[in-house]
């Protein structure tokens, strides 16, 4: 019995892509940004470990129930075509009980922070749990896996300061702009595929002007930051980390110029650099 789980593991660890963690640090980094702005520079350590731990179980969830979801899809994508799942080795029923006890786990973690967290967490429960079946019935699901991932922010707020005030919606906007253009990014690799499928995306949907709509939508993340800064009387440090993350957007439109499907992945990869500026130059403010 120990020999046949043991022998599951690596296939569950894939399920989970847990070694590509690009889904964690693009959830997790504007979980921080919403953290430090929330505790202005000092959140409780307490809950920098539950939401640090939850990102990676929500991430985690997540793959598991898209892989559930996508299990007669991936088959026909050269990209998923050696999911778990679809080669047999996890079945979908022990993907979907895997993906929740996941949920399970992180939501006793959230169990320890207090009512308002917890009540908003079962709207991050729904949102992620119904992301992956959007392709099926709209060309926008990057706005719904926006939604999903920009929830950790006034679930951030709501946990450190038991408030939630309307400013904290500017930062949920600009996330929600950020992910649609990265995901859009990242439905280019598949697009081909996809049309073939019959699955939507914005990247489907925005056709030939895909490269003008994403520019468009990181100019207006980078605006409503701006915004943010001037709200929450960010300083220099901030703005120079909005600075890098405008040349890291100009950098990734530069790699999509062709459409080439590697190309579009790494504009899509690049994106943990612009949590990472931007989360730089807001902990370089407040020390």
């Amino acid at each position: 019995m120990l020999t046949t789980v043991a022998a599951k593991i690596p296939y569950y660890l894939a399920l989970i892509r847990f070694d590509r963690p690009i889904g964690t640090y693009l959830l997790l980094w504007p979980t921080l940004w919403a953290l430090w702005i929330a505790a202005e520079g000092t959140p409780d350590f307490k809950l920098l470990v539950i939401f640090s731990l939850g990102t990676f179980l929500m991430r985690s969830a997540g793959c598991a129930i898209n892989d559930y979801a996508d299990r007669h899809i991936d088959g026909q994508v050269k990209r998923t075509s050696n999911r778990p799942i679809v080669t047999g080795k996890i079945s979908p029923r022990s993907a979907l009980l895997f993906a929740a006890v996941l949920c399970i786990l992180a939501f006793l973690l959230v169990l320890f922070t207090n009512q308002k967290t917890v009540l908003l967490s079962f709207a991050a429960a729904a949102l992620a749990a119904c992301y992956p079946f959007m392709k099926r019935y709209t060309h926008l699901p990057q706005i719904v896996l926006g939604a999903a991932f920009a929830w950790s922010i006034p679930m951030a707020f709501a946990a450190q300061q038991n408030a939630m005030p309307a400013l904290l919606w500017l930062i949920y906007l600009a996330v929600l702009l950020w992910t649609t253009a990265y995901d859009t990014f990242y439905a280019m690799v598949d697009r081909d595929d996809d049309i073939i499928i019959g699955v939507k995306s914005t990247a489907i949907l925005f056709g030939k002007q895909d490269r003008l709509i994403t520019a468009l939508l990181q100019l207006m993340m980078i605006v409503v930051m701006i915004m943010v800064g001037f709200q929450f009387s960010l300083g220099n440090w901030y703005f120079a980390g909005l600075a890098g993350a405008a040349v890291l957007f100009a950098y990734q439109q530069y790699l999509i110029r062709y459409r080439d499907r590697d190309d579009c992945l790494k504009a899509f990869l690049n994106n943990q650099w612009v949590g990472a500026i931007i989360f730089a130059g807001i902990f370089l403010h407040y020390s």
